[in-house]
């Protein structure tokens, strides 16, 4: 890619777009494409040719993709699977149609096995079942990297693809019904910190933060400017079939994460876990080896990247808002 490259970002507006769109940005691109809902629906075959002959474009990344945490992907399976496969499907097809020099098509690590060797290699993959409370959407991402695979196989269209670990950041989904485990936490947090009174008996007063499960799980967690270098390194440099893992190679428990997030918001109160949630996969953490061999590595620390997460979304509540981050 050089800086006259046409590059379309598809799913521009979210966390991933958003971040990856920077990235461009301040490396001096110049014909950066912001592929939105608002200008096409990837879901849609004939609307998602008809952009494709408009906008021509160079290179792909499909950031674009229907996500949740475990209460999403739960309840919403159908959604989950449809939604995905169309949009990947349409994007990838028509990229080759157009003659896309390159596309990258990112993925989740939850395309893995529920049961793995730690920490995660690229090659365990549809090496056992799936974690069966976000199958749907592990197998739509599965069928993406399997579509690049045979589009590079039986075409020689240079797709690739990346599995980042569980991300987070500015422009995140901070719905509790939907959104991923960090950024509920940082909105269960900051609405409890922020709700607490004084009462004329007791003192201060917060209400409790209640969490799904006991806490033991661990988890990998990327701030995602560091996916967005990652995927420029990748387009650089990276021209094979198999999925490449990004992540930074080390875990934390949900409980150490929440102690991070209760810390960074200045929450006084206290935490329960409620055991009659499921936990989930109770380990993920993959080995990152083969994209530093490229060259990357991440540079933002978990409690950095938290207190950056929280502070936007902090001022997206309520700007004027003075931020305590705690010690």
């Amino acid at each position: 890619m050089n800086d006259y490259s046409k590059v379309l970002v598809a799913g521009a507006n979210g966390m991933v777009g958003s971040a990856i769109v920077r990235n461009l940005k301040s490396k001096g691109f110049i014909n950066v494409i912001s592929g939105t809902r608002k200008h096409v629906d990837f879901t849609s075959q004939k609307e998602t040719e008809k952009y494709f002959n408009y906008i021509n474009p160079d290179y792909v990344i499909i950031a674009a993709a229907k996500v949740g945490g475990i209460l999403g992907n739960k309840n919403h399976k159908a959604e989950m699977i449809y939604e995905n496969l169309m949009i990947q499907s349409n994007i990838i097809h028509n990229s080759y149609r157009c003659r896309v020099r390159k596309l990258l098509f990112l993925g989740s690590s939850c395309i893995y096995p529920k049961v793995t060797q730690i920490p995660i290699t690229e090659d365990q993959l549809l090496s056992g079942p799936l974690e069966p409370t976000n199958d749907a959407y592990a197998i739509a991402k599965i069928a993406g990297i399997k579509m690049c695979q045979s589009y590079r196989e039986q075409y020689g269209f240079n797709a690739i693809s990346l599995m980042p670990c569980n991300l987070y950041g500015p422009n995140d989904n901070f719905n509790l019904e939907t959104s991923h485990v960090l950024p509920a936490m940082i909105a269960k947090y900051y609405h409890a910190t922020t709700e607490g009174y004084t009462i004329d008996m007791g003192g201060p007063w917060w209400p409790d933060v209640n969490l799904w499960g006991d806490g033991s799980p661990r988890r990998e967690f990327l701030y995602v400017d560091d996916l967005a270098e990652a995927c420029f390194v990748a387009m650089e440099k990276y021209n094979d079939s198999e999925q490449l893992n990004v992540g930074t190679g080390e875990d934390v428990t949900i409980k150490e994460l929440s102690e991070i997030i209760s810390r960074v918001s200045g929450f006084p109160g206290f935490t329960n876990w409620d055991t009659t949630k499921p936990n989930g996969t109770m380990r993920k953490v993959m080995d990152v080896s083969k994209i530093k061999s490229l060259g990357w590595e991440p540079k933002i620390s978990l409690e950095e990247g938290i207190k950056s997460t929280y502070k936007w979304y902090v001022n997206s509540q309520s700007p004027e808002h003075n931020i305590n981050f705690g010690k």
